[in-house]
């Protein structure tokens, strides 16, 4: 008769493990602002900084000596005007970001391209009057793309869910050049509540409206699959599903269906839910953690984009 338990027992229950959580598959995201010249703790989220142009060397650095492969870039800009002209300034804040980090690391720089963190109304594309202009902001997507691309970024990665967006930012990064530069499409992104903190810690905060129109109804999985496929016939190298936890049935499907290089991102909001419950004393932040990204990865991440990297990787 089988029993279940046999196989629990300590040293055989690592060996008959399915799943295997590795430091390879983590991303470690960083906020960067030109506005500051030392770096500066995140309120709403615990243990993450803002780093100033001067003190990304030495965090990028730091990254690096942990073991931690790559990391996913946001700019805060000194300026911002009606349509992100910061976002594809040659001297913008990412491009010198990323020209500094490729100078003193061997790091995988992606380079997150949307033009929210730009835009003084804080919406992910151009505007007229209250209506978000989908094909009108096509060409800049392109022209960031491009500009992140001669910074020497080794991945750019659209956030901003506008329809075609793969295509055009595909179409530019040809015209120039550069064709061998992947693009990361947040391809499933929801508009979801647990961005919360990250709109904080990058100041990407809309003036009016909100972002429904052009990210995800939290209801819909069959939607998710056609935005995916979309996206990989325009030219995606690598698909994205945002939020993670709230959505591993959608990245499940996704990676089932499709069988293409997929990750997913622990957002703002479920780091922030963990690291503050486990202050409370609520749960353990180590345990709940591993337990959360081994999920993320048996749900079918390749990769896992997560502010928790480098404190996996102190335990590697």
């Amino acid at each position: 008769m089988r029993r279940m338990r046999r196989l629990r027992v300590p040293g055989i229950r690592e060996m008959v493990a399915e799943t295997e959580l590795s430091l390879k598959d983590l991303i470690q995201p960083i906020f960067v602002d030109e506005r500051i010249s030392e770096a500066r703790m995140i309120e709403a989220m615990p243990g993450q900084f803002r780093q100033s142009l001067e003190s990304l060397a030495a965090e990028a650095g730091a990254i690096e000596d942990l073991g931690v492969p790559a990391v996913l870039l946001f700019g805060l800009p000194a300026q911002k005007d009606e349509v992100g002209s910061g976002a594809y300034d040659s001297q913008g804040v990412i491009q010198r970001a990323v020209r500094k980090i490729k100078e003193i690391t061997n790091l995988i720089v992606i380079t997150d391209l949307c033009l929210c963190e730009y835009t003084s109304h804080g919406h992910c594309g151009l505007v007229k009057g209250e209506r978000i202009l989908n094909d009108e902001t096509l060409p800049i997507l392109g022209e960031v793309a491009v500009s992140h691309a001669n910074a020497g970024a080794d991945i750019v990665a659209p956030s901003g869910m506008m329809d075609y967006m793969v295509r055009a930012i595909r179409s530019a990064l040809d015209m120039d050049g550069f064709t061998d530069t992947p693009i990361l499409s947040y391809a499933a992104k929801y508009a979801s509540t647990f961005y919360g903190p990250f709109r904080e810690a990058a100041e990407s905060g809309f003036a009016f409206g909100d972002r429904l129109g052009y990210q995800m109804n939290p209801a819909n999985l069959a939607e998710a699959l056609w935005e995916v496929q979309l996206d990989i016939e325009e030219g995606a190298d690598i698909v994205m599903v945002k939020p993670a936890m709230p959505y591993l049935d959608v990245l499940r499907q996704v990676k089932d269906m499709f069988a293409v290089p997929t990750a997913a991102y622990q957002v703002s909001g479920e780091y922030s839910m963990i690291v503050a419950a486990a202050d409370q004393g609520w749960l353990d932040e180590k345990a709940a953690f591993l337990e959360a990204l081994t999920c993320i990865k048996r749900a079918g991440a390749d990769m896992i984009i997560t502010y928790w990297a480098k404190e996996y990787a102190k335990l590697a």
